[in-house]
């Protein structure tokens, strides 16, 4: 059976399928289309990505838009400091956050509607990350928030982050006009 449970932010859902372990290790199920639309998971992934990220890589916070994207975030390998944002215009939450952490050990997934960034920090050594996304990416739409952003205040891991120079250079979220974030529907 497929669990899950809301996150601080409602439509942000932490996902934990079952596994199966054995003498020689273990089985999981990562996606089964039914199981997750049963759960309210139901967007069309499309695209499949993967990184590989050494102890104290940051990365995000990200977001597309105008095309927007979920997404369905694992750990195979490693441990991650994973967080999401909702930047929807209008939105009862809009510049609140949620962190989870997300293992190979613990099998943990997080889904992360379209309309939130995303981000996450590498805890272990090493972390290969992989995530489902909704819609394939547009370079046109993409777009990023500065991480450290005081007023949305994600509360980072004491590491040595490691930031790339598009990450480094990302304006907070009150310096993007409205007209360039999503509008909450309600």
């Amino acid at each position: 059976m497929l669990k899950s449970s809301k996150t601080s932010l409602p439509e942000v859902l932490l996902v934990e399928p079952v596994a199966f372990p054995d003498s020689r290790g273990f089985f999981i199920e990562l996606f089964h289309d039914a199981k997750y639309r049963e759960i309210g998971i139901d967007c069309g992934f499309v695209q499949d990505n993967m990184s590989f990220s050494l102890r104290g890589v940051t990365r995000g916070l990200h977001h597309q838009f105008p095309s927007t994207q979920a997404k369905l975030i694992s750990v195979v390998q490693g441990e991650i400091f994973d967080v999401a944002v909702d930047i929807r215009v209008g939105s009862p939450t809009f510049g609140q956050w949620c962190s989870e952490i997300l293992s190979a050990e613990n099998h943990r997934q997080l889904f992360i509607p379209a309309g939130f960034a995303h981000g996450f920090c590498t805890l272990s050594t090493s972390a290969l990350v992989t995530y489902k996304c909704s819609s394939l990416y547009d370079p046109k739409s993409d777009a990023s928030i500065a991480f450290d952003d005081p007023e949305i205040g994600v509360e980072w891991p004491k590491l040595d982050l490691i930031l790339s120079d598009k990450d480094r250079a990302a304006r907070k979220l009150s310096d993007i006009p409205r007209s360039e974030l999503p509008q909450y529907s309600g």
